[in-house]
């Protein structure tokens, strides 16, 4: 009777043990899905792990990769100074090339060899917003401009590595996203589309911490799939002061007029214009 019981229970017995092993597979190989912090609050941490730095001074070499021009690469010295949380002027000087962008108090402005431009940002100053805005709420709202949206958060990989996606459910690429690395919350990545202008992707690479302050000392800027410049900082002094009208845009106004403004009257004003909107073309072939 004992032995005809002990038959009885051996299927009942198998089928747990197969009806737990199975359960154990499955919860082995299904995707986790872990919790995803909110967006706000992944740009939260964000601004308060770049550091506690109130002002920069970056030193780089912009480097064009542009076969139109016959050239392989040209490179330009840019200065860069920020006063943080949304503050910024970058100063290109060179021989055939005089830039200056600014932006303050939520306007920007583009001056190109002493005329200012009607193009206020081009999508390769975006690359610098990530930086700037050391306030949640000012970021927020940039990105959201440029078509981030930050409500939407997922967990993705970046060469190898765990990192938050905002503004995108990983691993859609077809909208404007950032991605930043899972631990340090660093942005490594930010992906700008548009209807009307190409896929353009900047990558943030080479961190560095100088006075408790992080700052990627290489930049690579992808424009549908094919690398069309590069940044790479030579030097970050952190805390330097500045004259307040580098960054007044109402004192850059007066000092550099737009150029349809500069000369006069009749023939001699086309001509003047024409030759202004050649310099801004030229400059262009080479920046945008």
């Amino acid at each position: 009777m004992k032995y005809f019981r002990f038959l009885l229970h051996q299927p009942l017995k198998r089928s747990l043990i197969l009806f737990f092993g199975l359960a154990l597979l499955i919860c082995c190989h299904a995707p986790a899905r872990a919790y995803v912090l909110p967006g706000p609050y992944i740009l939260e941490l964000m601004t308060q792990n770049l550091g506690k730095g109130k002002r920069l001074l970056v030193t780089q070499k912009l480097v064009l990769l542009n076969d139109t021009l016959n050239k392989n690469t040209v490179e330009l010295s840019e200065t860069l100074k920020y006063i943080f949380p949304d503050t910024f002027r970058s100063d290109i000087l060179s021989e055939n090339i005089q830039r200056i962008h600014v932006v303050s108090g939520g306007r920007a402005l583009t001056v190109i060899d002493g005329k200012t431009s009607d193009e206020a940002e081009s999508p390769y100053d975006h690359y610098k917003d990530l930086l700037l805005f050391r306030s949640r709420e000012m970021l927020q709202e940039r990105l959201s401009h440029l078509g981030v949206d930050p409500k939407v958060s997922s967990l993705g990989r970046f060469q190898g590595n765990p990192v938050y996606v905002l503004g995108a459910q990983y691993p859609d690429e077809t909208v404007p996203q950032v991605w930043l690395d899972k631990n340090t919350f660093r942005p490594l990545r930010w992906i700008i589309t548009s209807q009307t202008q190409q896929r353009l992707e900047v990558r943030y690479l080479q961190w560095h911490m100088l006075e408790n302050t992080w700052y990627p000392t290489r930049f690579e800027f992808i424009a549908d799939g094919n690398l069309v410049r590069e940044i790479h900082v030579e030097n970050i002094q952190v805390n330097p002061s500045f004259e307040k009208n580098l960054f007044n845009i109402e004192h850059l106004n007066s000092r550099y007029p737009r150029a349809e403004s500069t000369a006069p009257t009749g023939q001699d004003k086309k001509e003047s214009t024409n030759e202004i909107q050649k310099t801004i073309e030229d400059f262009k072939k080479i920046y945008k």
